[in-house]
């Protein structure tokens, strides 16, 4: 098995443990768990229901307990502590490194927080605390305070033999970070440049202080995405006035774009990245359910508008045929901008700078596709119902909510990350009833001007 296992393998690896539970064959499912590494069990133990699951983790060593709960999402992370012993859990925190451990420490519920806490000792549990203190979803909350820290003014010898005599270093290492007396961030040395140059050569000859520290503050989003854009495997954390805190490693942000990615695919459909995709029926039922009736007032709202409309509908019945294609394409205009924006707004390629000029190209987007499939629309509603009045009709109202939808998949989503609301969440259920509404609005007026 392999740390980078492609969505083949994990289906490969779900479908093979499903076979070994189907046999009941407890030698042969502990073979394979005792195969697999940490990432792999987790996603194993998502997959499947709770009854198979709970076999699954009995087999499961201690030590190894600590590194899945960090990898499964919190919901059925929850349900494994419930049937985890305690003893198991406190053996499983012994062998945990700094970074495994903050990560535990911020799925634990309570009591079984406090009890963990006070079984590492004072100086670990102070440091922990602190770890713990940082707000969720930011560069303090993913960072572990595990990092090398130098002197500029020291040779690359002195480093050498610092490190041979610490014998080993935290994982996913890469640079030594350099400070002054006060521990304020001065640059950075990378192992390559240690290796690579004359053992008498001192730190501030080869450093490099063209790199900055991230601050403890800044969004988890934002972190990943200096990531991305410097190419970093690490980068130091600093406070306020430039002390070095800790550091955060790749294998951290790949968390938070695996995160990000689940987040936002799930929060289209009113979901949580959290819940369990085995989730009681009515747990599940009762979650979705909200969503639906969002959903269902909206619909309410579009009725309504066609209600306006009934005499006009029954003077002329091709109106009720043809009225859905209008909502239907506007709606999947709009999904295709808002999907645009609802990225950029992730990326940080959007803001307001640059907001009016995504607008201008989006509504000209619209305007051409409209006019396009408006000359579609109107030969065919004209031929279908033999009035070439309903096809001009069926066009020019398809024409105004193609740009109605360009315009609200561009504006939604940028008004609603300003005001602190997730696009993600609610831009689809809000660009529905604006493409409906026009829609019908547009289609329906139309024919009570022109054609009554």
């Amino acid at each position: 098995m392999t740390s980078s296992a492609t969505l083949e393998n994990n289906k490969h690896l779900l479908d093979r443990a499903s076979e070994i539970l189907a046999k009941g064959s407890q030698i042969e499912i502990r073979n394979l768990v005792h195969s697999l590494y940490p990432a792999e069990t987790a996603h194993i133990l998502e997959a499947l229901e709770p009854e198979q699951r709970a076999r699954i983790w009995a087999v499961i060593p201690p030590s190894v307990m600590g590194e899945i709960l960090v990898e499964v999402n919190v919901e059925v992370g929850s349900g494994l502590l419930k049937i985890t012993d305690r003893k198991d859990l406190m053996a499983a925190t012994e062998n945990m490194g700094s970074d495994g451990m903050v990560d535990l420490l911020h799925v634990l519920p309570e009591p079984l927080l406090s009890q963990v806490m006070e079984s590492i000792g004072v100086h670990n549990r102070n440091r922990f605390e602190k770890a713990l203190s940082y707000a969720e979803h930011t560069a303090g909350s993913l960072m572990s305070p595990e990092v090398l820290t130098i002197r500029a003014d020291v040779t690359l010898d002195v480093v050498s033999r610092y490190l041979r005599l610490r014998g080993r270093m935290p994982v996913a290492t890469d640079s030594l970070v350099v400070v002054d007396r006060k521990d304020q961030f001065q640059g950075l040395l990378p192992l390559s440049q240690l290796l690579t140059h004359d053992p008498h050569t001192k730190v501030e000859a080869v450093m490099d202080t063209r790199s900055t520290g991230i601050s403890y503050r800044m969004s988890s989003r934002d972190v990943a995405v200096l990531f991305e854009q410097r190419k970093l495997l690490s980068a130091p954390v600093l406070a306020d006035d430039g002390k070095v805190m800790g550091r955060i490693t790749i294998d951290d942000v790949v968390g938070v774009i695996r995160d990000e990615a689940d987040h936002s695919l799930m929060s289209m459909a009113g979901l949580s990245e959290e819940q369990d995709m085995f989730a009681p029926v009515m747990i599940s039922a009762k979650r979705r359910a909200v969503w639906l009736g969002i959903n269902l007032i909206t619909a309410f709202l579009a009725a309504a508008v066609i209600d306006l409309f009934e005499a006009t509908i029954q003077q002329i019945v091709a109106l009720a045929v043809l009225m859905p294609i209008v909502a239907s394409m506007g709606g999947i205009a709009g999904s295709q901008t808002l999907t645009l924006v609802v990225r950029g707004l992730a990326l940080r390629q959007v803001s307001i700078s640059n907001a009016g000029s995504l607008l201008i190209k989006e509504v000209s987007v619209g305007l051409v596709n409209g006019l396009v499939w408006a000359v579609v629309v109107s030969a065919v509603a004209g031929f279908w119902f033999h009035n070439p009045h309903i096809g001009l009709l069926l066009g020019a109202a398809m024409l105004i909510n193609l740009v109605c939808a360009a315009l609200s998949g561009v504006l939604i989503p940028v008004v609603l990350d300003k005001m602190g609301i997730d696009p993600a969440l609610a831009g689809g259920v809000l660009l529905t009833t604006v493409t409906d509404v026009v829609g019908f609005m547009a289609f329906l007026g139309l024919a009570t001007l022109l054609l009554l």
